[in-house]
């Protein structure tokens, strides 16, 4: 089986030294006593990757693989334990087999807040990790990254009534899919906030507040309209007409809702194809995808009036968003190293499920893209302006197979509705295609093709042409699948 690209990430991250932004650490049966005095002190200066089961020069001793799960549980636990971590900081570490030898990575990313471990200040230099006690010293750490990390800004006239209270139903449902246990799911509303370090204090004014990240992640349209009044994400086709576009979709809402949108626009100009992976059939064009949207929305530098645009071409899709640089240049996957430009928008979002480990859509955009396209080399260019370029198929071969597929299925199994119709209901189950498992209200966000009754008219029209089904023992828990009979018609990728 050829190796995984995130083990060869971690074979080449064994062979660079210990430095600034890398600890290795012996840990065979539990957490080493020192652990979270080096995630502090990275979460306070540029971030790094921590490897348990290593010694100093990078050799693999390994961890005992019948302590795996005590040893990650309570890193995850204790990461969000204000006496190991204030503020506190999810971390959700990864386990690899190298060697035959079991090896834990952790990836700490910078922060845009200053932390303490047990209730001291760490920072680090090539030489490891050190107190920082001196109050012009901690300072100087909060000015760094008061300037630097501008989703950390604080409105003190921002009150919890200005958070759109239907989001929060939405995002424990999130949470719960991606982990059933997660410690937030106890929180209520305003402690979830606190946690998520959506509400902080600026401790060299008194400041204290909501930031500029949870108005983003979670405010009403109209408050966020106020704060940014140049938020935007403009979503574009431009395959006919060139020129100015075949279809547009203009997003001014929160990055909970603009993330759903964003996917619904691809899934309505972009073909898809399947694939298995293990007995799992799955989307390639939401593999891709998602990690460029998520891309998009976890880092942008949201202060900077530039839009972001998303413009589907015949044989391309690019984006561009503001940024933040940390370095510039084209990003190769086998050196490049990732940095979060929003890191507690980031946290956020891998809370929710929507994005992995920092770096991972780089990764999976490039594992996928042959398979997906038959072309290769996506690039990502960072600067100013951070770009991407994502191949889709020269001679639209992947369009017309399967959009031709779905319309003639569309076309043999309902009789009698009108051209607009069955364009509606194309559109619809090629949402449901790459996005199984959901219900009538994500559907209905997904296309924006009228209110949730009409989606529920189009639902039951695919459901009595036996395209799709519906799964689960209640609505509350339930979704809507493709039928044996549609799967058949489509082509999977093996």
């Amino acid at each position: 089986m050829p190796e995984s690209q995130n083990i060869k990430r971690v074979k080449n991250i064994l062979t660079q030294g210990e430095g600034i932004r890398l600890e290795f650490k012996k840990s065979h049966t539990q957490l080493p006593g020192n652990l979270f005095e080096s995630i502090c002190a990275m979460l306070n200066r540029d971030g790094g990757n921590i490897l348990l089961g290593a010694d100093n020069d990078g050799n693999i001793i390994g961890v005992d693989a019948t302590k795996i799960e005590t040893i990650t549980t309570n890193l995850v636990n204790l990461s969000n334990n204000p006496e190991k971590l204030d503020p506190p900081f999810i971390l959700f570490p990864q386990v690899y087999n190298i060697d035959n030898k079991t090896i834990i990575h952790i990836q700490v990313p910078c922060s845009s807040q200053l932390h303490k471990s047990a209730g001291v200040v760490y920072d680090r230099s090539n030489d490891g990790d050190f107190k920082v006690t001196e109050p012009h010293q901690i300072a100087e750490i909060y000015n760094r990254k008061r300037t630097h990390y501008t989703e950390g800004i604080i409105y003190p006239g921002i009150q919890y009534s200005d958070f759109n209270p239907t989001l929060f139903p939405k995002l424990r449902n999130l949470i719960k899919s991606n982990e059933a246990n997660h410690p937030w799911l106890s929180l209520n509303d305003e402690q979830l906030l606190q946690k998520a370090g959506l509400w902080k204090r600026d401790y060299q004014t008194g400041q204290e507040g909501y930031t500029l990240a949870a108005i983003l992640l979670l405010g009403k349209d109209e408050v966020i309209q106020q704060v940014l009044p140049h938020y935007k994400i403009d979503a574009l086709v431009r395959i006919s007409n060139t020129d100015r576009y075949d279809d547009r979709l203009y997003i001014q809402t929160n990055l909970i809702d603009a993330y759903d949108q964003l996917l619904g626009f691809v899934a309505k100009h972009l073909p898809d194809k399947f694939y298995t992976e293990g007995d799992q059939r799955k989307s390639l064009r939401t593999a891709i995808f998602r990690e460029i949207v998520a891309n998009i929305i976890v880092h942008r530098e949201y202060t900077n009036a530039q839009p972001t645009t998303f413009i589907i071409y015949a044989n391309r899709v690019e984006t561009e968003n503001a940024n933040n640089p940390h370095g510039t240049g084209n990003l190769s996957i086998d050196d490049f190293s990732p940095f979060p430009k929003n890191p507690v928008i980031a946290k956020f979002f891998m809370q929710l499920g929507r994005v992995d480990e920092l770096g991972s859509g780089v990764i999976n955009v490039n594992k996928f893209i042959k398979k997906y396209s038959g072309q290769s080399n996506p690039t990502f260019i960072e600067g100013k302006t951070f770009k991407m370029t994502i191949p889709l198929a020269n001679d639209g071969a992947v369009v017309g197979a399967n959009d031709g597929a779905i319309d003639g299925a569309i076309d043999g199994a309902i009789e009698g509705a009108t051209e607009g119709v069955k364009e509606k209901l194309t559109i619809l189950l090629k949402a449901i295609i790459s996005n199984e498992g959901k219900r009538i209200p994500e559907y209905q966000k997904i296309t924006q093709l009228g209110g949730e009754r009409t989606i529920e008219r189009y639902i039951q029209q695919l459901r009595d042409a036996k395209l799709i089904e519906f799964k689960g023992e209640a609505a509350q828990t339930g979704g809507y699948y493709l039928t044996k009979q549609l799967k058949e018609k489509l082509k999977v990728i093996e």
